[in-house]
């Protein structure tokens, strides 16, 4: 029996009466859009491999000792949000301004800096989330430690958008109990 492929653009005479071809073709345009689907998908997932790779990678060179974790992984025009509530619950809206008025101030209260001491990372598409508990020792010798959620929004490898969820308490009580360093 002959097989009549119709074309799109001027179905075959009898198509729209007949149920068997409208069937076939159903089922042709259920085909073409799951594919469809389906590739847009593996990049979706190719996309969430990649991000996952580049935040877990600098999470083990910060875990190891470095200590470019921010200007590797923030776009310059990062938005930064520290979810909660507290002086240092806000947004900050670019690289800069998140180093300056959040990074910064933390750090120069600690004797050893936070390092993450276990993470889980997950990512979707453009989204990646990174739980973590981090440990330090804060400039007056007393130990800090902290669980996090961060949750990015990557774009060319970099984190255009952050949420950050953390005991903010603990924090703070870091920034109000140990003197900031005299400027020199």
């Amino acid at each position: 029996m002959p097989t009549t492929i119709a074309r799109i653009d001027r179905p075959a005479a009898g198509v729209a009466t007949n149920p068997v071809l409208r069937a076939r073709c159903a089922i042709a345009i259920v085909m073409l859009a799951a594919a469809g689907a389906c590739a847009a998908a593996g990049t979706s997932q190719a996309e969430a491999a990649g991000n996952r790779r580049i935040v877990d990678a600098a999470f083990q060179r910060w875990a190891a000792g470095g200590n470019g974790f921010f200007n590797e992984l923030l776009h310059e025009d990062v938005v930064w949000t520290i979810e909660g509530s507290g002086p240092s619950a806000g947004t900050y809206r670019g690289r800069k301004a998140f180093m300056d008025r959040a990074v910064a101030p933390f750090a120069a209260r600690m004797a050893t800096p936070v390092r993450p001491v276990s993470r889980q990372v997950w990512a979707d598409a453009d989204h990646v989330i990174v739980r973590w508990k981090g440990e330090g020792t804060a400039g007056d010798g007393q130990a800090y430690r902290n669980s996090y959620a961060w949750i990015f929004r990557m774009r060319g490898g970099r984190v255009i958008e952050a949420s950050a969820f953390l005991d903010l308490p603990a924090y703070d009580d870091v920034l109000r109990r140990v003197p900031a360093p005299a400027a020199r």
